[in-house]
């Protein structure tokens, strides 16, 4: 079966707060924003993520937890400038931009839900050598 939208939703207690979090990283238009569900965009629409009140009836009892076991990631050109914005912003950092071994500069950040979020960008000029 054809995908025809990948959304990832985010359970919120803080839904304001995430959204505001979401559009001022990673540039993201709100598509739709009430009092249980906000939606955002990539401006390009290509990339999209729900943000949903956690105890809303239409999340199931066993799902209203904090998130655990899976996290986001975002590519981005250049994850030391988004470290500024983080740092400007007050987000917390639970690791600074630093280079992997598998040929990325990433920084971890908790958005205020809880969520992780693996900021990264390709080195440039990287390749695995055998």
């Amino acid at each position: 079966m054809k995908i025809e939208r990948l959304i990832t939703n985010i359970c919120s207690d803080h839904l304001s707060q995430s959204r505001d979090f979401y559009v001022s990283l990673f540039d993201m238009e709100v598509g739709y924003d009430s009092d249980w569900f906000v939606n955002l965009l990539s401006k390009d629409k290509r990339f999209e993520i729900g943000i949903i009140q956690r105890t809303h009836e239409i999340v199931p009892a066993d799902y209203q937890a904090n998130p655990q076991g899976f996290y986001l990631t975002f590519t981005v050109e250049d994850v030391d400038k988004l470290h500024q914005v983080i740092l400007e912003k007050g987000f917390p950092l639970l690791e600074g931009p630093h280079d992997t071994f598998y040929g990325q500069r990433r920084m971890l950040v908790k958005d205020p839900d809880g969520t992780l979020v693996d900021i990264s960008s390709p080195i440039k000029g990287f390749s695995f050598s055998s």
